[in-house]
């Protein structure tokens, strides 16, 4: 541990992380916050990501082996006080442990270079709760990419970096594509494009998933637009079986992907 406790809110190096919690500031540095030991952890698994890490004396003695590796690799670790993390914090009750990363987002180009079999496409998608889940889901399913579409909301959004739980980390993320150029793109992969709609003709039951999939999420009040649902090869629903009025976006798309996942890989 380098140094002594940071205990001043004003201090030049907490300023410059707290900027992070802003869109605009983390653009214009190209760097995000990820907080949680998971997220840490994450991180510190792919060189070069974590540029600093903020850690309290109780998350010293909870996670050593975070602090080590950071240490190892040359990561800055500064100690700090309760009051600072709390300023660092975007939750109510702070874990102790907070990394300064890199931006880590790609082209569409490069995230599609390796023949992919499963994107998620976040089109209009607004709630970080909401976008960070699915990315863990999709993570999960084994998905190749996710692309957040140019009216989505900021991945890079605190809220969302916590609900994707570490899987920002481990698979390629998109920023910022318009729909209508990524859908041609993804088409021109091999990518059969379906649309996630809850007025689909067709429920997940009826298609046939075996092949390159690419699946687009819409907002989480309205769905998705017209010339949206248009641009897919189809529109699917998930079927509801009992009496519930619909599924929520994260869940929805959860079984989407893994019905793609599953289809995937049954001989």
């Amino acid at each position: 541990m380098a140094g002594s406790e940071l205990t001043n809110v004003k201090s030049p190096r907490v300023k410059a992380a707290r900027r992070l919690t802003k869109r605009a500031f983390r653009e214009q540095d190209r760097k995000f916050l990820a907080e949680g030991p998971q997220a840490v952890r994450e991180a510190l698994r792919l060189d070069g990501v974590t540029l600093e890490l903020f850690s309290t004396a109780e998350a010293e003695l909870r996670y050593p082996e975070l602090i080590t590796e950071a240490t190892l690799k040359g990561v800055p670790v500064h100690r700090a006080s309760g009051e600072v993390m709390a300023e660092l914090s975007q939750t109510v009750t702070p874990q102790g442990l907070l990394a300064v990363c890199k931006l880590i987002h790609v082209p569409l180009d490069e995230a599609l270079k390796e023949a992919p079999r499963l994107v998620a496409v976040l089109a209009h998608v607004r709630d970080p709760g909401n976008a960070g889940t699915v990315m863990r889901a999709a993570d999960a399913a084994g998905a190749d990419a996710v692309v957040f579409t140019d009216a989505s909301v900021d991945p890079y959004n605190g809220k969302c970096v916590r609900a994707s739980v570490g899987s920002i980390f481990h698979l390629p993320v998109v920023i910022g594509a318009p729909v209508s150029p990524a859908v041609r793109q993804l088409k021109e992969r091999g990518l059969r494009v379906l649309a996630a709609d809850g007025a689909g003709k067709h429920t997940l039951d009826d298609v046939d998933l075996s092949g390159p999939t690419a699946w687009i999420f819409g907002n989480e009040a309205w769905g998705l637009p017209e010339e949206i649902l248009a641009e897919a090869d189809d529109v699917v629903r998930v079927p509801i079986y009992g009496q519930a009025e619909s599924l929520n976006l994260a869940t929805a798309a959860a079984v989407c992907l893994y019905s793609s996942a599953r289809a995937q890989r049954v001989p």
